[in-house]
């Protein structure tokens, strides 16, 4: 596996890549892998002839008090669990070669998709994801991107931006990954306490009590939305961000649940913000 860390660098691959005719897959990450990183890394490496990922601890996504600083990174680890996965490059880039001196452009997704759920949460925070994403499009050029659906709304926002600027690339939306519990893997689980972790548990069941009730027939929003609080607050040190049901594509919000419903929370267990989704498809 290769380590290109300067823009030039990739592009040169690209370049020649493209000239023999190979189809390139793309997986953008902020690094600290897990497993479900490595599912897409799979997924690409199925489907394409050269695959790539990044690793990128993106500073225009996180806000004044987040947790930029203590973001977890390794980057020798994950060179080995990137090229144990299929990466034929790992493209890691430092902040200044992403924006350096005098970088004053940004992309944004405007209205309901980027204001919504973690949107209204995290002001600012899909714009740097927008810009960054855009910027590696850009880079490696790829024939698809792998991003995972625990990040429902980064993925809509994504192919928004993707269909909206022409982008010659198809953006591949692969299942969340999930530990034996059913905690959506994450690389901020890390932050968790062996305590909070068991609390945080509570994300998934509430969710899977969500399609359950809507399986059994329950259409009321606001009725599935008092059981999923109920559950997460199981957790003494669980504090709900918010809980969204909405249309999967236009992220509408929704009184009733019916196909292609996105049923999406965000919770605080402990100082650590974890999300996680289902989708609900009545046939």
């Amino acid at each position: 596996m290769k380590v290109i860390s300067r823009v030039y660098g990739i592009k040169e691959y690209v370049t020649r890549a493209r000239r023999e005719g190979k189809l390139i897959g793309f997986v953008p990450t902020m690094g600290w892998l897990h497993g479900g990183h490595l599912s897409l890394l799979r997924s690409a490496r199925e489907e394409c002839d050269v695959v790539i990922m990044s690793i990128f601890v993106n500073p225009t996504q996180f806000g004044p008090s987040e947790d930029l600083e203590k973001y977890p990174r390794d980057m020798e680890r994950d060179k080995k669990l990137a090229e144990d996965a299929g990466a034929d490059v790992l493209f890691a880039p430092s902040t200044g070669e992403m924006y350096p001196d005098g970088y004053a452009t940004y992309v944004e997704v405007v209205g309901p998709l980027s204001q919504t759920m973690c949107g209204g949460a995290r002001p600012g925070h899909f714009r740097g994801v927008a810009t960054v994403v855009a910027k590696l499009f850009n880079i490696v050029e790829p024939d698809k991107s792998y991003f995972g659906q625990k990040d429902a709304q980064q993925a809509v926002i994504v192919k928004r931006m993707v269909k909206d600027l022409d982008m010659p690339l198809e953006v591949r939306v692969l299942p969340t990954v999930r530990e034996e519990d059913g905690l959506a893997m994450s690389s901020r689980n890390s932050y968790l306490s062996e305590d909070q972790r068991r609390q945080a548990t509570g994300l998934f069941k509430s969710l899977k009590r969500a399609e359950e009730m809507a399986r059994g027939g329950e259409v009321s929003a606001q009725s599935i939305k008092e059981e999923m609080k109920r559950i997460l607050l199981e957790g003494k040190s669980v504090r709900i961000d918010y809980i969204a049901i909405v249309d999967a594509d236009s992220l509408e919000a929704l009184d009733e649940v019916r196909d292609n419903t996105l049923i999406a929370v965000a919770a605080f267990v402990g100082g650590t913000r974890l999300i996680d989704n289902t989708i609900i498809h009545h046939r």
